[in-house]
């Protein structure tokens, strides 16, 4: 399994106090990519930008695709702007890859037939190694999941990261997670404003 997968099925366990959200997710997924390319020297990273190597060919699907779509010409991607591009609905790719490998069950959530299902981890190999390397707080998977606001992961002091290209990508996803936080309240706060507008005195 890749982190990218391990990452996902950690943040599908339910918390009540916090769901993730798909796009903190798929930025982050997009971010665990990069740290696997860069595991398999497929890529190293100068200072914010992201330098492929020679060409590879990662047995897993999804992590295939994100090394066909390395910008290979001068100048580089940054780091942020991959995030941006190759996140774009990563984690919906992600959830159907899972579930067509047999790693993700539909649930119901009801007691009645007809109710509605949600998605959880199988009970499989995969599962259980997510879980321990979770369980061990695995320094780049609990880096990343502290950055989609799953609960347990380490302070940015205490990351644990001895890998300067992987604490560069770290750092992206957290940067660009607060981003896309800051544009969903500016949003909310325009829509409030908007419908006072309507509603008037």
């Amino acid at each position: 399994m890749t982190t990218a997968k391990d990452l996902f099925i950690i943040a599908m366990d339910p918390r009540p106090e916090r769901s993730v959200g798909q796009g903190d997710l798929s930025l982050a997924l997009a971010g665990a990519e990069l740290i696997d390319l860069i595991g398999a020297g497929a890529i190293t990273v100068d200072e914010d930008r992201i330098v492929p190597g020679g060409p590879s060919a990662p047995q897993d699907r999804l992590l295939g695709e994100a090394a066909a779509q390395l910008t290979r010409e001068q100048p580089h991607e940054r780091i942020e702007d991959w995030l941006w591009r190759r996140g774009k609905d990563l984690s919906a790719a992600y959830q159907a890859a899972l579930e067509e490998d047999g790693e993700l069950t539909r649930e119901r959530s009801g007691r009645l037939s007809f109710g509605s299902k949600r998605v959880a981890p199988a009970d499989t190999p995969a599962r259980s190694g997510a879980a321990e390397r979770w369980e061990r707080r695995e320094p780049v998977l609990a880096a990343l999941a502290s950055a989609v606001g799953v609960e347990g992961g380490p302070s940015d002091e205490e990351t644990g990261l001895d890998d300067d290209a992987v604490t560069a990508v770290v750092s992206a996803v957290h940067d660009a997670v607060m981003e896309l936080e800051a544009v969903r309240q500016r949003r909310t706060i325009e829509n409030s404003a908007f419908a006072n507008l309507w509603r008037g005195p």
